[in-house]
């Protein structure tokens, strides 16, 4: 894959006094090993041989940021982040350099909301509190199961209890907000297995959780053992029941849904830096194959991380493609995020024929009124997509 040469990379507008919240996305493309479900733009040491490194890369994602304030102009950060890929790989102070050099380049605002992902096996008490005091208020634990056998069909190394036990660090440290990640309907995983998982999330005190179902990606050692038959496939009506029982685990014990795969137990235990991907707002994605979104146009960068190193040492932009998004894109993408947001969707947002479809879903209960906006049911939850989809007819 050639890099872009600057005539291709697209004139994103500037962002100078824009009072709307702006995100910075930075992405760390290392992983210890590669998961079987997972078909993120990750690399394992091996799979890099000694065409880059977290040296070369962290080179990299400063001359980045300089070009993007360069670009989208003054504009105040209020979320950043850090994903990946494992990003704790990089250690507290990797992680710790690298949020100094966002705000080298751009201006934060007092209460910017600050998070990274974290792998359980490479975090400790000392790496929390190296967090903290660099600044970072969000940490977001992978922790997919409880079950032993549940993280083997998914090539996790983690062991069971210690996601509990990182979360607890974590909010030693002096972190309020804590997340842990489940993944529910991997094959072979039981109600009880999930049951113990949901446990062990509640153990954990942590005050936010994100819950997703398997998605078993074409290209993945999951798909391939699934394709061989050595593994049965994800079952929708097991997911959508699955999803009823973590949902009503969560809510008995105080949590509530904002987005139909995140709950929180407050407002303030929300990921603001996600609900500004959802309602559309801008943000630039720094690093190997990061996405942003800046003034209607949506790029994405260069996915291997020599490429990209290569393309900034050249005082290029590493954007590897962009679409300038219409105003029909826009409306369809605003329909799809809000619909699946607790807030729901403003009857405003709607054309009138959209409208009439979501009075029908309401009719057969997928959807309810709330004030002036459309609201998805508890059962409207299981089928979202489809909601969607009639909706914009």
């Amino acid at each position: 894959m050639s890099v872009p040469s600057v005539s291709s990379v697209p004139a994103l507008g500037r962002l100078d006094g824009d009072s709307a919240p702006f995100g910075l996305y930075l992405h760390v493309p290392f992983c210890a090993t590669r998961c079987g479900y997972c078909d993120f733009n990750t690399y394992t040491a091996g799979e890099l041989g000694n065409t880059s490194s977290p040296q070369a890369w962290a080179a990299a994602i400063d001359g980045e940021l300089a070009r993007a304030r360069d670009t989208v102009g003054d504009v105040e950060v209020s979320t950043t982040f850090v994903g990946g890929g494992t990003p704790s790989l990089l250690g507290g102070e990797g992680l710790a350099d690298l949020l100094a050099t966002a705000r080298r380049h751009f201006r934060f605002a007092d209460d910017a909301e600050v998070t990274t992902e974290s792998n359980p096996e490479s975090t400790s008490p000392e790496f929390f509190a190296r967090l903290r005091d660099a600044g970072y208020t969000r940490v977001s634990l992978g922790m997919q199961s409880a079950a032993a056998h549940v993280l083997k069909v998914l090539d996790r190394r983690h062991t069971p209890g210690r996601a509990v036990a990182a979360a607890q660090e974590a909010r030693a440290a002096g972190f309020e907000h804590v997340n842990l990640d489940l993944i529910y309907g991997t094959p072979g995983e039981t109600d009880d297995d999930l049951r113990a998982s949901l446990d062990a999330v509640l153990d954990a005190g942590v005050d936010h959780v994100s819950a997703y179902a398997l998605i078993v990606e074409d290209g993945t050692a999951l798909a391939r053992r699934i394709r061989r038959g050595e593994v049965p496939d994800t079952d929708d009506d097991v997911l959508a029941h699955r999803y009823e029982l973590l949902d009503g685990a969560l809510r008995a014990a105080g949590f509530e849904w904002y987005e139909v795969s995140n709950w929180s137990r407050s407002e303030a235990g929300r990921c603001r830096h996600n609900e500004l991907y959802w309602e559309g707002a801008n943000w630039w994605g720094a690093g190997p194959g990061a996405h942003g979104h800046v003034a209607g146009t949506r790029v994405w960068n260069v996915k291997h991380p020599a490429r990209y190193a290569d393309a900034v040492a050249r005082g290029e932009l590493p954007i590897a493609g962009h679409e300038v998004l219409t105003d029909e894109d826009r409306h369809v993408e605003d329909v799809m995020l809000r619909v699946r947001m607790r807030s729901g969707i403003p009857l405003s947002v709607l054309r009138p024929d959209e409208a009439a479809r979501a009075e029908e879903e309401v009719t057969v209960g997928n959807l309810e009124r709330d004030g002036d906006a459309y609201v998805l049911t508890d059962a409207g939850r299981l089928l979202a997509d489809g909601v969607v989809r009639r909706i914009l007819g």
